[in-house]
């Protein structure tokens, strides 16, 4: 018999809920998609624009590539110079700078999972579920109670970044040699209160329904689910409520990925990074660097030499190899017209030497936790991990649990970052 199954092709554009344009385009088949291309129009090339420029123009330039996650893209630029500068950063400096980041991360965690993401449950396809109506008292945008709350207290924690750099987003207050802030203990003080405000107020009552502590007894998916049943406290909790809705939706049927993961590690110790170069950079980070790939259930360190990206669909004239990024000319193509077979972003497509694609992400980030390389003292969590061999690997769920999950960990290193500033010592030393 002959196959009459016709391949229906869907563009998307512009994606919504990301930062920056992004089109897709799909082949269907049968229900299912058996081809894609992801198309990033708008040109990025922040290397090509700071050519020539002062060093310190990326201290400017780059955190503006994005308005939500500036923070990340500033303490990039300003370790890359004092890497560069061979610099002595002071310990308050690290933690200065640490804070800023964690705040911005911890802001984005409420605001992406109910601004951009649980509104999605309230879509009348989901009708048929028996956790539907109560989704959409909880998630429905701009009147389900945990999304009002969530979206409103998410704004809280960058209230301290702005303490530190005077404004948020677009603060340039990390500079090559530390900070160009000096925390007062007023500062300080009203830091902590933020902090106490946004988890009195919606991370234990609302989002874990227990305090922080019995939650971070969870080790393990038994844990989990034993937490769960504990008390109506957890069970009415939003992260509860969204694990059960999300089963019952399917959400675990989606999104298996390609079974490797990646992370650079991120927040560098305020006491074994003061000198920082590109060497000594793994072993000196909090939140540790790494490869977790699933297929043979191993962990290794992530090194940026093991960094290839090829040009050969993006609007580059660099030819069709990998390469390391240092060995990259970034010719970009001025006549940039879209051939699906040929050039069609300005994306490039990066992977291991080794292993090929890995994903990276919030998932990324809990599997390495969960690994027993890297420093004894670097932060070590096995609970994602854990889940992740329990319900058969990666899903668009369990993707929203790790992202979640990241969040107390990112508040604890915050509360840990104020206490262990020093008032009377140095943020900034010249270099």
């Amino acid at each position: 018999m002959a196959n009459n199954v016709q391949v229906e092709t869907l563009d998307i554009s512009p994606v919504g809920r990301v930062e920056g344009d992004l089109d897709i385009r799909v082949d269907i088949e049968d229900g299912h998609v058996v081809n894609a291309w992801t198309q990033a129009e708008m040109f990025r090339g922040f290397e090509v624009i700071l050519r020539g420029k002062d060093p310190q123009s990326g201290l400017v330039v780059t955190p503006r590539a994005c308005g939500i996650c500036g923070a990340s893209h500033l303490s990039c630029a300003s370790w890359a110079l004092d890497t560069a500068y061979q610099t002595h950063v002071p310990r308050n400096a690290i933690l200065a700078r640490n804070l800023g980041q964690l705040t911005e991360s911890i802001q984005s965690i409420p605001r992406y999972f109910y601004g951009l993401y649980a509104i999605d449950m309230v879509n009348p396809k989901y009708k048929g579920s028996k956790y539907y109506e109560e989704a959409c008292k909880r998630f429905a945008p701009f009147t389900g109670t945990s999304y009002e709350l969530g979206v409103t207290i998410s704004g809280k924690p960058v209230e301290i970044y702005a303490l530190l750099g005077g404004q948020w987003p677009h603060s340039s207050y990390m500079v090559p040699g530390g900070v160009m802030c000096a925390p007062t203990l007023t500062d300080i003080t009203r830091a902590w209160s933020i902090l106490e405000y946004f988890r009195r107020n919606w991370l234990e009552p609302c989002w874990l329904g227990c305090s922080l502590e019995r939650y971070e007894e969870i080790q393990t998916y038994d844990d989990f689910m034993a937490w769960m049943d504990e008390k109506p406290e957890h069970a009415n909790s939003d992260l509860a409520f969204y694990w059960k809705a999300g089963l019952d939706y399917g959400l675990d049927k989606y999104g298996a990925g390609c079974g490797r993961y990646i992370t650079w590690g991120y927040l560098p110790h305020e006491d074994r990074y003061q000198h920082p170069t590109i060497d000594n950079r793994n072993d000196a980070v909090i939140m540790k660097s790494g490869i977790y790939n699933s297929h043979n259930d191993s962990h290794i360190t992530m090194e940026q030499a093991r960094v290839r990206e090829n040009t050969s669909h993006a609007w580059y004239s660099e030819g069709n190899g990998d390469f390391h990024p240092f060995d990259r000319t970034v010719s970009a193509i001025s006549n940039n017209e879209t051939n699906f077979d040929g050039n069609y972003t300005w994306c490039t497509a990066v992977s291991d030497v080794e292993l090929g694609r890995c994903e990276a992400g919030p998932l990324s980030r809990q599997l390495v936790a969960g690994g027993k390389h890297g420093q004894g003292w670097q932060h070590h969590d096995p609970f994602i991990l854990n889940v992740f061999k329990a319900v058969g690997g990666a899903s668009l769920h369990l993707r929203q649990l790790a992202r979640v999950h990241e969040l107390v960990k990112l508040y604890r290193e915050a509360e840990r970052c104020l206490r262990e500033i020093k008032l009377d010592e140095p943020f900034y030393i010249k270099p």
